[in-house]
């Protein structure tokens, strides 16, 4: 019996390559954290990279959990997990409301831990909400998951540093133009294995055309050690404070509101569906893998969207695969110096090849929303109304600037806003009172014309006309 293309096991150099193009594909995302938090704390650069370290270190671990996977613990999809970003405005105000600054990181510890046991106890009764995301609502937020993350290529293609006077230059804008026409180039006239690693390929070869610019830095790698292993509690033991902890709940069930999404979203790119027992080994190895996070100095760990627009483009479904990207990881924490390789490659040159990957996110999205009977105008509201409350995030981003912090962490992010307008329509529409299935919308309306309800004929207005 042929094995699913989610559990092949392809030839070492292509596993090696494409295990490599996913964490070229995350690497930005996993440091920006520690990065933000580590600056915000006060930590010496030797100290900064130590945590970075950390963070990619405990990365690969929580791959390892949901890929490979034991008992009930582990999606056993291709799944990629990181730091979530959804806890960097939470745990700097954390560090911002702790007198001893030394302090801070030890409370963030505490509060990831117990936050992670929860999550893992309720994963279980988290997961029966899967009957609540037909492709309607699946289509709507795996469309969200890559309109939301194109901001974020479009970021990373203006450059490292917003305050720079050369941000959004010419240069850097046509980097990021010159690697997205070359990622499509090898798309369209290569086969096989070179156009499967277009991505990590468009990235080489940037980085390399970049040089000339002076755009690419090599000191990370002149810098860095060749070995370093992130001692447990290097920064304290952690400890345990009320407000942080709710805090890091509340980051915990948003993430795992966005997980249960992304793996929605990855089960129908990779045609195994994720089902309510799926969906529970995912939250377990993503809960878990936050609760021993902090024993090796990082922080809560989620699902990567980004990485879910490389499976969508390559069409490589093996799990093995981002397990070994998960073991780069792992490598890449013990020796800082080949971490740094990866963070060599300049920003402007992620952002062309992300075009690319999340806008591949909102495509898979879309074709979802193909399935899902858009010929109902129930379903034509649920879509239109979700979309529009999940991107007034990236369109507004200071909406919700009035809002308590706490319930910022929930409504400045589009994928978890989305995902409960949907499922909530979904319930009002298609499922309280009674069902209007017939209701098809067939071609759009022109102004002032009547809607005709098939069961009763024109109304007055029609019959008198």
């Amino acid at each position: 019996m042929t094995a699913h293309p989610v559990d092949e096991k392809l030839p070492a150099l292509k596993m090696a390559t494409t295990g490599l193009q996913h964490v070229a594909a995350m690497y930005a995302g996993v440091v920006a954290p520690p990065l933000i938090v580590g600056a915000a704390v006060g930590l010496s650069p030797t100290e900064l990279t130590f945590l970075t370290g950390a963070c990619l270190f405990t990365a690969g671990l929580a791959t390892f959990l949901q890929t490979l996977g034991f008992w009930k613990i582990g999606a056993r999809l291709p799944f990629v997990n990181g730091v979530t970003f959804a806890g960097v405005a939470p745990m700097t105000a954390v560090v911002a409301s702790t007198k001893d600054r030394s302090d801070a990181l030890p409370i963030i510890f505490g509060a990831v831990m117990v936050a992670g046991v929860l999550g893992f106890v309720a994963a279980p009764f988290f997961s029966k909400a899967v009957r609540f995301f037909p492709p309607v609502v699946t289509g709507t937020v795996i469309t969200l998951i890559g309109v939301s993350l194109l901001p974020v290529a479009f970021g990373w293609a203006q450059g490292p540093d917003p305050a720079a006077h050369d941000y959004s230059s010419p240069t850097y804008l046509g980097l990021a133009a010159a690697t997205l026409v070359l990622v499509l180039l090898l798309r369209r006239f290569t086969r096989g294995f070179v156009k499967q690693i277009a991505v990590l390929l468009g990235l080489v070869i940037g980085t390399l055309v970049a040089i000339p610019f002076g755009v690419t830095d090599f000191g990370p790698v002149t810098d860095a050690d060749v070995v370093g292993f992130p001692t447990p509690f290097h920064f304290g033991a952690p400890q345990f404070q009320l407000a942080a902890i709710l805090s890091l709940c509340v980051v915990m069930v948003v993430s795992m509101t966005e997980s249960t999404a992304d793996m929605l979203a990855l089960g129908e790119i990779v045609e195994r569906p994720a089902d309510e027992r799926t969906i529970a080994a995912g939250l377990r190895a993503d809960t878990l893998g936050s609760a021993l996070s902090p024993l090796f100095n990082g922080f809560m760990c989620s699902a990567f969207a980004q990485n879910i627009g490389l499976v969508a483009m390559t069409r490589i479904r093996s799990r093995y695969v981002v397990a070994t990207g998960g073991g780069f990881l792992v490598l890449m924490g013990l020796c800082p110096m080949a971490a740094s390789l990866i963070a060599v490659v300049p920003r402007p040159v992620l952002g062309g090849a992300g075009v690319v990957l999340f806008g591949s996110v909102a495509a898979s999205g879309i074709q979802t929303l193909v399935r899902a009977g858009l010929e109902k105008d129930n379903n034509v509201l649920i879509v239109a109304v979700s979309l529009a409350v999940g991107i007034i995030p990236i369109t507004s981003p200071n909406f919700y600037h009035a809002f308590p912090q706490t319930a910022r962490i929930v409504l400045d992010s589009g994928i978890s806003t989305g995902c409960v307008a949907a499922v909530l329509l979904n319930l009002v529409f298609n499922h309280l009172g009674r069902h209007r299935d017939d209701d098809e919308v067939t071609a759009p309306m022109e102004p002032g014309e009547e809607i005709v309800d098939r069961r009763t004929g024109p109304g007055p207005a029609a019959v008198g006309a």
